[in-house]
């Protein structure tokens, strides 16, 4: 019991000298042969400053495809902002080609119209006179029409489907005024019933004459007008068939083939379905050349008592299927959502504020 309190003082003693630092010889001289050593020494251990704190590990070559692959992700944020940002700087020069187009279309109807028989039917020659108004005198051979559609149209605020009807005009040989080769008028605008009117009458045709189809063209040919003016069969005199011909003068805008989207269906010339103005394919199937001109008539000199075919105004002929103001709304459509995809961004990549 007494080398217990002993060895308790000694540890107080202990502990007082630690708290000033500094432990006299004597006792230290006793700690190295008591048992409380050990708890001295863990006093002294305890009362040493702590050790400073490792450095940080240095970054590993794993750790740097991590960081890079944050950099590419950071940037690709950005990449919807940049494409919908050009897509509307696309359409303002867009916009401007449109303009220019319209222009030079404009400026081209306002000039004076040209006569038909001056005009060579080679590709070069009918490109650069493209939107001329031409002045055109012969005979509609109406069996030969062709219905291209259906077409929409406008009428007193109500919308009626129908076709665009497509005739050759023929020469009057012994007219000195009339063209000298056969072309390609679209005559303008008429209701459905017209094309289904047609498309009965050359179905019963064809029901008459199932096997000759030679007879069928020259009674189709002997049924046209321009046939019966070549036709030396009547007893009646040139001079007489001039006058019971009536001589139809056309005042029209020279054009080109019309270039069907993927939707657009082919066309289908055995079952008379014509989606789109094909030139070369119409004239081959009325029997004339493929570098047959093709024009669309004005509504200038309207008969009032025949208000079909509705010719194209001039508005019609130039309008497109995209016009500038279209590009203007898409301009604005394709800036804001390019500001708008880039403010996400910005607002993605900001550091978040931690809630106290």
């Amino acid at each position: 019991m007494a080398s217990v309190s002993k060895s308790f003082l000694t540890a107080r003693r202990i502990a007082r000298a630690s708290s000033s630092r500094w432990v006299p010889a004597p006792v230290l001289e006793q700690l190295s042969s008591s048992s409380v050593y050990s708890y001295s020494s863990a006093v002294a251990a305890a009362e040493l400053p702590l050790p400073p704190p490792p450095p940080p590990p240095l970054p590993t070559s794993s750790s740097r495809p991590q960081e890079k692959q944050k950099g590419w992700t950071r940037f690709l944020l950005f990449v919807p902002g940049a494409i919908t940002f050009g897509l509307g700087s696309w359409q303002i020069f867009r916009r401007q080609e449109k303009v220019k187009m319209l222009e030079y279309k404009q400026s081209r109807l306002q000039m004076e119209p040209i006569n038909c028989n001056y005009i060579t039917p080679s590709g070069e020659n009918l490109d650069s006179l493209e939107f001329r108004r031409v002045v055109c005198k012969g005979v509609f051979d109406d069996s030969k029409s062709i219905y291209v559609g259906p077409r929409s149209r406008s009428i007193s605020g109500v919308t009626e489907n129908g076709y665009y009807l497509i005739t050759p005009l023929m020469p009057i040989p012994s007219s000195p005024e009339s063209l000298q080769m056969p072309i390609l008028v679209n005559r303008g605008w008429v209701p459905r019933s017209w094309r289904d009117k047609s498309v009965k009458i050359l179905k019963e045709d064809e029901q008459e004459h199932p096997t000759n189809m030679e007879s069928e063209s020259t009674t189709r040919q002997e049924s046209s007008s321009w046939w019966r003016l070549w036709s030396k069969k009547a007893d009646i005199t040139e001079k007489e068939e001039e006058e019971q011909l009536m001589v139809d003068e056309v005042v029209g805008v020279i054009r080109g083939s019309e270039k069907p989207s993927i939707f657009v269906p082919a066309n289908d010339p055995n079952s008379f379905q014509w989606f789109y103005v094909d030139v070369d394919g119409i004239a081959c199937c009325c029997g004339l050349p493929e570098n047959t001109i093709y024009i669309e008539a004005v509504n200038e000199n309207v008969n009032p008592s025949n208000p079909y075919p509705i010719p194209k105004d001039n508005n019609a002929l130039i309008r497109s299927s995209v016009m500038p103001q279209d590009h203007l709304n898409y301009t604005i459509t394709w800036y804001s959502l390019s500001a708008a995809v880039t403010f996400m961004a910005f607002k993605r990549l900001q550091p978040k504020k931690k809630m106290r």
